[in-house]
C-alpha cells in the first residue's frame, strides 16, 4: 500500500527473558545480518548531487519499505512516497487465467497503482526491480513513471549483467549515505531476466541521457534524466 511518509517509524519496547548467552560465531553471524553489507555506489551519489541544497522535492522509493530512506529525505526536508513494487505486484488478483496459462495482468495492476498526476516527481528510485517483476508489467511501467516523472528528473535503477546467477539473493536497498547503501538480504523472489545494455536504453527511450555506471558485483547502476 502507497503511503507518504513525513515522521519516523516509532517502536515499542517489548520485554524478554534473558537467555543463555550464545557463542561468539552466532553473535557474529547475527550482528552481520543486522547491519548489512556496505556497498560503494556511484549512481547513489549522482542521484544526489544537489538534494542538500534544495529542499521540498518529491521522490517514489518503489523498493521494500526502508526507514532509512525515510529518513534520508525526510531530514533533507523532501518528500518521499513509498511503495513496494514487487510486494503489491505479487497480489493473487493481479493473475489471469487464459487458455494457455496465467498470465500478470498490467492493465489492472496500472489502474490500482501509481495513480498520481502527471510530471509530479522529481526522482525515482527503481533500484533492481525491473529485473525480477513480471514481464508483462516491464514496459508499462516505465511508460507510467515516465509519465509521472518531470522533465529534468532523475530515475535511479540496477541491473544485473549476465554473470549474475540466477538463485542471486534479492536485496533490499537502504541508503546509508550520500554515496553509500547498505544491503541486506530481502523476500526470495526469483531473479527473473537479464537486460543488456541497448535493452536499458531502449527501456528509457526518449529520455534525455542515460548514464552507466559498471560496479564489481553484477551489477550496473543506471541514471536516466528525462
Amino acid at each position: 500500500m502507497l503511503e507518504k511518509v513525513r515522521s519516523l517509524f516509532q517502536f515499542d519496547a517489548v520485554g524478554f527473558v534473558t537467555p543463555r548467552p550464545p557463542a561468539p560465531s552466532q553473535v557474529a553471524a547475527h550482528t552481520a545480518a543486522v547491519q548489512g553489507a556496505l556497498r560503494h555506489s556511484n549512481g547513489l551519489r549522482e542521484f544526489l548531487n544537489g538534494w542538500d541544497k534544495a529542499q521540498g522535492r518529491r521522490v517514489l522509493d518503489l523498493g521494500c519499505t526502508s526507514s532509512a530512506n525515510l529518513t534520508y529525505f525526510t531530514e533533507h526536508d523532501h518528500n518521499v512516497y513509498s511503495d513496494d513494487l514487487l510486494l503489491d505486484s505479487a497480489e493473487p488478483r493481479y493473475q489471469v487465467a487464459t487458455e494457455t496459462g496465467t498470465v500478470f495482468d498490467a492493465a489492472h495492476w496500472l489502474l490500482e497503482n501509481l495513480q498520481f498526476a502527471a510530471e509530479h516527481f522529481d526522482a525515482v528510485l527503481l533500484w533492481d526491480l525491473v529485473d525480477y517483476m513480471p514481464e508483462p508489467l516491464v514496459k508499462p511501467l516505465l511508460q507510467r513513471l515516465t509519465t509521472i516523472l518531470r522533465p529534468g528528473g532523475t530515475v535511479l535503477a540496477y541491473f544485473h549483467t549476465r554473470d549474475t546467477g540466477a538463485d542471486s539473493p534479492f536485496l533490499r536497498y537502504h541508503i546509508h549515505s550520500s554515496d553509500t547503501l547498505e544491503l541486506r538480504p530481502g523476500a526470495p523472489h526469483r531473479l527473473q531476466r537479464i537486460f543488456n545494455n541497448r535493452h536499458v536504453e531502449n527501456l528509457f527511450h526518449g529520455y534525455r541521457s542515460v548514464k552507466f555506471f559498471l560496479a564489481r558485483d553484477n551489477l550496473r547502476e543506471v541514471i536516466a534524466i528525462k
